[in-house]
């Protein structure tokens, strides 16, 4: 299989990152919404656990969805999760973040964030995961040095998330429809 299948063999299965970008999505504003009206510890905990449980309910919602398994002959089947270790093996670095300013919670991890969709360019052969890279990097990276609030990086992010989910949605109905 050629790059380029294998590419179309993701954006495909994933509907362009819908599901991964939905389920991250509720998570942010979940963790947005503990960190706005209960506590930051509720918002850290719901962030940094339920982030463990993004690759497999995205799975999961997938399967839903009647998506088949990923061809054995597919080039990119293991970048993925390759892909998604990335974040929880980052995690130790919010630790000393963390404890210099609470505050740096969620730019840190928004900067961690946005790197970590610079592969998904490649993953599913789709630019608009260079302008989610940037948009969240970007703003993690504005945040960390001029942040004023605990809850402002985690709403930014969860509704950018949202938007990317229903714009990778409709990149591949439309490439379905045209096929």
């Amino acid at each position: 299989m050629d790059i380029a299948a294998a590419q179309r063999e993701m954006r495909t299965r994933f509907v362009g990152g819908f599901y991964g970008q939905l389920v991250s999505g509720l998570l942010w504003l979940t963790s947005a919404t503990l960190a706005t009206w209960s506590t930051p510890r509720a918002a850290i905990l719901t962030a940094l656990l339920g982030g463990f449980f993004i690759f497999p309910l995205t799975e999961l919602f997938v399967r839903l969805g009647g998506a088949k398994p990923l061809s054995q002959l597919s080039d990119l089947r293991t970048l993925g999760p390759q892909v998604a270790l990335v974040m929880p093996l980052c995690m130790p670095l919010l630790i000393p973040v963390t404890q210099y300013r609470l505050n740096l919670f969620f730019p840190a991890v928004m900067i961690l964030l946005g790197a970590h969709y610079l592969p998904f360019v490649f993953l599913y052969g789709m630019r608009m995961f260079w302008a989610l890279a940037a948009m969240i990097l970007g703003a993690g990276t504005f945040l960390l040095y001029r942040g004023t609030t605990f809850s402002g990086g985690a709403w930014y992010t969860g509704a950018v998330l949202l938007v990317f989910a229903v714009a990778g949605k409709v990149i591949v109905g439309r490439e379905g429809r045209a096929a």
